[in-house]
Parts: structure tokens; C-alpha cells; sequence
């Protein structure tokens, strides 16, 4: 395989730290999930850089952006768009909505009814919107960002099982290191958005979504991942466990994640890499815990059976 990805890749990542600091595997991951064709959760509570980390990665490709405020109050046709009747035409036109972007940032996600969370689903399925009986195709690549605040959860509605399984990825930011906080300080005077530029194209990131598509699998690697799906399914404390969805997901992150280091094939290094962030938003636990102590003990399970499953060498 060319290393035309991995550097790509590399070079991508150091841009992005560039205003994202101190979280480099977090960055990683993200652009993993970019290149796997996900869509991505991020929670975390308020003014960790999840709004920056989106941006940044719209802006790294020049992708066409849209962020989306998510209140109770929010309607569907806010985010997909309507159709207007033109008088003077006597026909209806397509109004988009923000969805109609390459990139969408859909804040606080779970601020709005299920009505509205809903509108998403066969955007994030299936790369498309109906609207009145129409079906309008996204602009390609097209991905979803979406954000919570797992601790202030008045007022909001919770992600049916159905919404969070559409995202390949979830992760938590977490608070900067003292030593890249206090650099922020010294360093920082005005949005560092401002200055930021692209660094690869809209072509860049299909090439990349390319190369994840063309990993091989061998087969003792997706033995070895079915193997890690039976034990989520068996174990004592998982209520339910991943989906052949799931696996599925799993697969394709684990082939974008070959990429960090120029291989054709997945190795069980990759499928380990991308187990914890892309199933522990899927699993459901015995225990009554909800929110992000929930996610954090699936994401302590997942890191015992890793331990438990033996990998093939």
C-alpha cells in the first residue's frame, strides 16, 4: 500500500493540534472515523473543544460546514429544509436545511424532542432526506458530529438505541493537561479558527475513505472479532450485547485505523485500537447506571474482555 494515506494522516494530525491541544489520540480517532466514512459522539461537558475539534476537521479538507443548535423547540424542517412554493413559477423548490453540508455539527444533540432527533436517521443511514414524498441525495463525503453534555441531563431526551448505533464513534475530550492549559494561556489571543486553513481537499478525504475501503480482512483477524462480539454477548453484566451491525462498524474502523501504519490488512492491534470507542455507546448494561458513568463501566468491560479474549498472532 502506497504511504501516501499514513502521511496524509500524520500531517493531518499534527494540523489539528495545532488548535486542538494537548489531545492527540483523540484527534487520531477522530480522523479514523472521518476515514471509515462514521459519524461521530463526542460527550463531554461544555468548553473542552468539541466545537473546535468539528470545525477543524471541516476546515483541514475544505468541507462545507454547518453547526446546528439542538433545542426543545427545534423542528425537523430547521435541520432538513422544506419545500417553498415560487408564485411566480407556480412550482415547489428545495429550501435545504444545514444538513445539505458536508459536514454537520449537530450541538447538544439530545437538547431535542425525538422528533427532531429522528429527522437525522436516514441522513446518517443513508445519505440522503425525503421531503414530501422527495428524495434528495447529501453532497459527498458527508458526516455527522454530534455533541452531549453527559452530566446536565435536565430537560433533555436520551438517544434511542436506534440513534446511537448510527455512529461509528463516541469519545470524551476530558480537560486539557496542566501543560497545554497553561500554553493556552500564554499563547492564546483570538480564535485560532480564524487563521486556521485547509490542509487537503474534499478529493483528500475520498482517496483516504478509498484506501480504508480497500484493507483486507484476513480471516483469522474476523474470527477473532466475532470472538469479541460472542463475549459481549455471554457476559454476566452486559444486558446486550453488540449487534452483527456493530461487528460490521467495528470492521470498518478497524480498516481505516490499518492506515496509521501503511498496512493493507487489519491486524488484531487495529481491531483492539477501535474496540472501546466504537462499541461501548452500543452495549447495554444489568445495572441501573445511566449517562456517562454508563458508558464509562461498558468501556471498563470492553477493556476486561479484550484482556480475556485471546488474539491470534
Amino acid at each position: 500500500m502506497s504511504s501516501q494515506p499514513r502521511d496524509l494522516l500524520t500531517r493531518l494530525a499534527a494540523h489539528l493540534g495545532s488548535v486542538v491541544l494537548g489531545k492527540p489520540d483523540q484527534i487520531r480517532a477522530a480522523l479514523t472515523c472521518l476515514a471509515a466514512r462514521g459519524h461521530l459522539l463526542i460527550e463531554d461537558v461544555p468548553g473542552v473543544g468539541k466545537t473546535t475539534l468539528a470545525e477543524g476537521l471541516a476546515k483541514s479538507f475544505a468541507l462545507s460546514f454547518a453547526r446546528v443548535q439542538f433545542t426543545a423547540d427545534l423542528l425537523p424542517s430547521d435541520i432538513l429544509g422544506a419545500q417553498i412554493f415560487m408564485q411566480q413559477k407556480g412550482t415547489f423548490e428545495l429550501k435545504p436545511g444545514p444538513v445539505f453540508r458536508q459536514l454537520v455539527l449537530a450541538d447538544e444533540l439530545n437538547r431535542a424532542p425525538p422528533r427532531t432527533q429522528s429527522a437525522l436517521l436516514e441522513a446518517m443511514a443513508q445519505g440522503q432526506v425525503t421531503l414530501d414524498g422527495v428524495t434528495h441525495p447529501l453532497p459527498k463525503p458527508f458526516t455527522v458530529i454530534a455533541t452531549q453534555n453527559p452530566q446536565d441531563l435536565a430537560g433533555t431526551y436520551p438517544l434511542p438505541d436506534s440513534q446511537l448505533d448510527r455512529f461509528l464513534m463516541r469519545l470524551s475530550l476530558g480537560h486539557l493537561p496542566p501543560q497545554a492549559e497553561a500554553e493556552l494561556l500564554v499563547s492564546r489571543r483570538a480564535d485560532p479558527m480564524l487563521s486556521f486553513q485547509p490542509l487537503a481537499d474534499t478529493n483528500a478525504l475520498e482517496a483516504l475513505q478509498t484506501a480504508a475501503d480497500a484493507v483486507v480482512v484476513p480471516p483469522e483477524v474476523a474470527a477473532y472479532a466475532v470472538s469479541l462480539a460472542e463475549a459481549t454477548r455471554r457476559h454476566a453484566e452486559i444486558d446486550r450485547g453488540i449487534s452483527t451491525r456493530a461487528v460490521l462498524s467495528l470492521m470498518s474502523a478497524a480498516r481505516a485505523q490499518a492506515l496509521w501504519d501503511d498496512r493493507g490488512f487489519v491486524s488484531p492491534g487495529d481491531v483492539r485500537a477501535v474496540f472501546g470507542p466504537t462499541l461501548a455507546h452500543r452495549v447495554v448494561l444489568k445495572s441501573s447506571a445511566s449517562g456517562s458513568f454508563s458508558r464509562d463501566e461498558a468501556t471498563h468491560l470492553l477493556a476486561e474482555l479484550l484482556q480475556r479474549v485471546p488474539a491470534p498472532r
